[in-house]
């Protein structure tokens, strides 16, 4: 990494509060400019870093993964100051990570997640911290003249985080900038601390500042011209060209060279493609059980290990292997014993005659799937959907291609029998198509909160969770958004946003190329040609967060070793 400058500080369309970045453009971007790396520091939030970091490594940009905070005093709850912490490590983004969740779970004020300075002693390891430029507790003590207060708190920072906090100089045209930069030089000299230069970037380039006011309006459910409103962003704060920071701080060039060092010691990496499956407890004497008075049980191991052979080859000896092995054989033994149920009541007294044909199907789908490795996830569903059977909750008989396993069947998550309808299993599930089954399982509505705490219970709440959904800004909601933000009137708005189509996907391109009523609107009146025009730049961005009403995460330990909280 030669280049002389690496964005450190960057909000996109997911910080929510504010940023207009959008990931793709974003990494196009930086990769055009020459730029070796770029970190994404969102709002207490990671919700675009599976995103970012795809992009990333596909332009081969270095992607760095971080956060900004806002931190709350422990014992003055109206102090609160930002700091940005960046992953130099594996351990660095699984500590802030929990940080992240901590700040959700515990930390919520008035709608708005903070951590508290006592909780950053347990999360040093592996994060790279800058100190939030004016806005920090630092600069929030120069800017006050506290120089003796602020001197302390830096050298607290220091021990907190040795050789790895930086004080952080901004030049984007804001309020007590150039007093706070001086006072840190002279600071940071003193101190022996290295300094850094961001440019708090929350969009591409200069013309979408008034978007980004916008958005942040919206946000806040403010208007544009509202006296009261806090103006905390300036159009300075795009992305710059390495060329345009180096020009910005010609002053203090090593601010510039510590951005690229910084880049360098940044090296987390994200796991993607591994499956994680949590363990199904199964019973300690089922080998004892009568079945195996019919059923031998050295034959049912055998097969498993057939199974198994390709996948384990060479580890047999393993804990791991041992384990998926008795899985595999008690996977076997209750797919069995469920399928002789099915045949009873299909055939009753004449079901020896059909036997065979089901067997062979049988043992057909249950090698695939313990050579895939996905015996843990048949028997957590069978287990919840048994549950919710046995407790009066109405459970559907299965959609989509899961209907087509007979193994499903046997083990009653669906009720459909594949044979009879000529159901394809390779549909659900293929070897040479490595993915995740999916069942399309229903639950009733009025009681599916049940089976969800139920799988809580028994799988552990720091295990268990439902995925967030990401609402945007859509064709008709965001003309009301936006006309709201200009302090336009409400019946313009209701009358614009009517002429767009009810139709799923619409676009408000694709609105205005069908609807001759729209363009002529448009053509005619200025406020809602206004209106428009901002609607247009802000379509599709990411505006708030929601919880998916069945979508539920089973991990196999707590949850925070894969993924923050909400």
């Amino acid at each position: 990494m030669s280049h002389s400058f690496v964005h450190l500080r960057l909000h996109s369309e997911y910080s929510l509060v504010d940023g207009l970045v959008r990931i793709k453009p974003l990494v196009k971007k930086v990769a055009e400019a020459g730029m070796p790396a770029v970190a994404l520091t969102d709002h207490c939030n990671f919700y675009a870093l599976i995103k970012f970091y795809k992009a990333a490594m596909a332009a081969g940009v270095k992607p760095i993964l971080g956060c900004d905070f806002y931190v709350m005093d422990d014992k003055d709850e109206t102090a609160i100051s930002h700091l940005t912490m960046l992953a130099q490590n594996n351990q660095g983004y699984r500590n802030l990570t929990e940080l992240i969740s901590k700040a959700y779970q515990e930390g919520q004020y008035l709608g708005r997640a903070y951590i508290k300075q006592s909780w950053l002693e347990q999360c040093t390891e592996g994060v790279i911290v800058l100190s939030g430029g004016r806005q920090g507790e630092i600069g929030q003590l120069l800017i006050s003249n506290k120089l003796d207060l602020a001197r302390d708190r830096l050298a607290c920072y220091m021990g907190l985080f040795p050789g790895r906090f930086y004080l952080e100089l901004q030049r984007t045209g804001r309020e007590h900038e150039e007093d706070y930069l001086h006072r840190a030089v002279t600071l940071a000299t003193a101190a022996d601390c290295p300094v850094v230069a961001t440019n708090d970037v929350c969009f591409l380039k200069t013309d979408d500042y008034e978007a980004h006011e916008t958005r942040v309006c919206i946000h806040d459910g403010r208007a544009l011209d509202d006296p009261r409103r806090t103006r905390n962003y300036s159009e300075q704060q795009y992305l710059r060209t390495p060329e345009e920071m180096a020009e910005l701080f010609s002053d203090i060039p090593e601010a510039l060279i510590n951005t690229v060092e910084i880049a360098k010691r940044c090296n987390a990496e994200i796991e993607l493609g591994e499956i994680y499956l949590p363990e199904y407890p199964i019973p300690d004497d089922y080998e004892s059980d009568v079945f195996f008075q019919t059923e031998s049980y050295d034959g049912l191991k055998q097969q498993t290990e057939k199974s198994l052979v390709a996948k384990w080859a060479g580890k047999e000896a393993s804990a791991e292997y041992a384990r998926e092995l008795r899985t595999g054989i008690f996977f076997r033994k209750i797919s069995i014993e469920g399928l002789n149920d099915r045949l009873a009541f299909l055939f009753g007294s004449d079901a020896a005659a059909h036997v065979q044909a089901y067997r062979e199907r049988l043992d057909f789908e249950l090698d695939i799937i313990l050579e895939m490795g996905f015996p843990g996830y048949f028997l957590i569903v069978m287990d919840f959907i048994q549950w919710a059977k046995d407790h009066d909750i109405p459970v559907g008989p299965g959609r989509g291609s899961g209907a087509g396993s007979l193994v499903a069947y046997a083990q009653k998550i669906t009720d459909l029998d594949p044979l009879e309808y000529d159901l394809l299993f390779e549909r659900f599930l293929n070897p040479e198509r490595v993915s995740m089954p999916d069942f399309d399982v229903d639950f009733c509505m009025d009681n599916r909160d049940k089976v969800i705490s139920y799988v809580a219970d028994n799988y552990g709440r720091d295990a268990v969770s439902q995925i967030i959904t990401f609402g945007t800004m859509a064709a008709k909601a965001v003309i009301r958004d936006v006309a709201r933000s200009q302090g336009k009137s409400y019946g313009l708005a209701d009358k614009l946003s009517k002429m767009i189509p009810f139709e799923v996907g619409i676009t408000l391109e694709k609105a205005f190329e069908q609807e001759e009523i729209l363009r002529d609107f448009l053509r005619d009146d200025e406020q809602a040609q206004e209106i428009w025009d901002m609607a247009v730049q802000l379509e599709g961005i990411t505006r708030n967060v929601g919880k998916h009403a069945g979508g539920v995460v089973i991990a196999p330990s707590k949850l925070t070793d894969f993924s923050p909280l909400s």
